[in-house]
């Protein structure tokens, strides 16, 4: 009989601190600032050198796995995925806003955005 209460006790505790420790989702994400497009981390946060203001090329460093894209940008601009560095080798300009399906960026090596 004491080795079932103990198993249930640990039971529970196990499942306490999992219920306690993660986080959901929508809690672990993190808005991307108007007039900006962001590319998140794995976890759903967005590191400064991810989100970017200015129109043109920009070098990506140490993004790899499946991301998500947001574009917030304003006005209709977009932006384009690239293989090469400073912009080369390019998909189709996205002009929609918000959330882009992840996608694997091991191959891309920069980000444009667009008017």
């Amino acid at each position: 009989m004491r080795k079932i209460a103990m198993a249930v006790t640990a039971l529970s505790l196990a499942v306490g601190t999992g219920l306690a420790v993660a986080p959901s989702a929508t809690a672990a994400a993190t808005p991307c600032p108007s007039g900006a497009v962001c590319i998140r981390e794995t976890n759903g946060s967005i590191l400064s050198k991810n989100i970017f203001y200015s129109y043109g090329a920009h070098n990506l460093s140490n993004v790899t796995g499946y991301r998500v894209v947001v574009n917030n940008q304003t006005g209709g601009a977009g932006f384009r995925e690239c293989r090469g560095y400073d912009g080369t080798n390019c998909s189709p300009v996205y002009r929609n806003t918000g959330e882009y399906e992840p996608i694997d960026y091991t191959p891309i090596n920069s980000i444009v955005l667009v008017k």
